[in-house]
This record gives structure tokens, C-alpha cells and sequence, in this order.
């Protein structure tokens, strides 16, 4: 009678781990998804952004019409990306045309003073801050997921119900250099 006992509780705990660890896959990719979804909802209102913000630079900056047709041309690309590749090498162009803006921004001392285009550059900050955060918070959930994944027992749990590894948001090769400053 107690062979029962001990087998009724080993097949109680086997199948505990079972479920554990299924619920446990499905949380964390639950959580990847919400965090991806938290970086989509951040490049949506930077991209929302832009629009005000170029009608505050317009009026200033007439000559530098290529400028704002890139920025305009990067949020367009951006607003119609499908896929996570994609909104990140949009993503990455509308930041570069944006640091462009801004750097020749530096030469309308009048737009620099203008009240629409501070509010709109301190906005633009703080989304980008929060992009960077959304960012890493996905990051952090793929680390738990895969180190889930390819631990044991979480790896052959993963296995038999077909959970494949996740890839981290990576930056770009062009982010990576060090930018040169000199002085003249």
C-alpha cells in the first residue's frame, strides 16, 4: 500500500513540474510580447511627435530642406514597418536624421529660443529614455527566457513543447563606434 503512496506522489510531483514549467515558458513569453509591445507604443508617440516638431522647425530653417525631408521620409518609414528588424533599422535612420536636425538646429539661434521646438526636443528626450528602458526591459525578459530555455530541467520541458530561443535587440554596428570629438 504505501508503493502507491510514494508512486501516486511521484506522478503528483512529475506532473506538477509539467505544468510548472509550461506556465512558466508561457509567462516569460507573455512578457516578451508586452515588452515589445511597450517598444511599439514608444516609437508610435516619437513618431507622432515629429510631425509638431517639424512645423516648429519650418519656419525657421528654410534653406534645410533636404534635412526635414529626411526626418520626414525616416518617420514615414518608421510608422510603416512590419516586423522587429525593420522598426529597428527604421528606428536607427530616424534617430540619425533627428541628431542631424538638431545639430543644425544649433545655427538658428532664434529656433534654439523658440518655446514649441524646447518643448518638443525635452519631449523627444524623455521618449527616447523611455525607449532605451523598453529596450532593455525586453532584453532582460529574453535573458530569463533563454536562460530558462537552455537550463535543466527548463530545457527539455522547452523541447517538448517546442519553446525556440529568442534573439536580444541588438544595436547596430554604426552605434557602436565611438564618436570622434575635436576640438578646433
Amino acid at each position: 500500500m504505501t508503493n502507491w503512496w510514494i508512486i501516486g506522489g511521484a506522478v503528483v510531483v512529475v506532473g506538477g513540474m509539467f505544468f510548472a514549467y509550461y506556465n512558466r515558458f508561457i509567462r516569460l513569453t507573455n512578457q516578451i510580447e508586452n515588452s515589445l509591445a511597450q517598444i511599439d507604443v514608444q516609437l508610435k508617440r516619437r513618431a507622432d511627435l515629429i510631425p509638431n516638431l517639424m512645423e516648429s522647425v519650418k519656419g525657421y530653417m528654410k534653406h534645410e530642406k533636404s534635412i526635414i525631408t529626411e526626418v520626414t521620409n525616416a518617420r514615414k518609414a518608421l510608422v510603416s514597418a512590419k516586423g522587429l528588424n525593420n522598426k529597428v533599422k527604421a528606428d536607427e535612420k530616424l534617430e540619425g536624421a533627428l541628431g542631424r536636425l538638431f545639430a543644425i538646429a544649433e545655427n538658428y539661434p532664434n529656433l534654439k529660443a523658440n518655446e514649441n521646438f524646447v518643448q518638443f526636443q525635452q519631449e523627444l528626450s524623455s521618449t527616447e529614455d523611455k525607449i532605451a528602458y523598453a529596450r532593455q526591459y525586453y532584453n532582460d525578459g529574453i535573458l530569463s527566457y533563454n536562460t530558462s530555455r537552455q537550463t535543466i530541467p527548463g530545457r527539455w520541458f522547452a523541447a517538448l513543447y517546442g519553446f525556440g530561443d529568442r534573439k536580444y535587440l541588438e544595436i547596430s554596428a554604426s552605434e557602436r563606434v565611438t564618436p570622434k570629438v575635436k576640438f578646433d
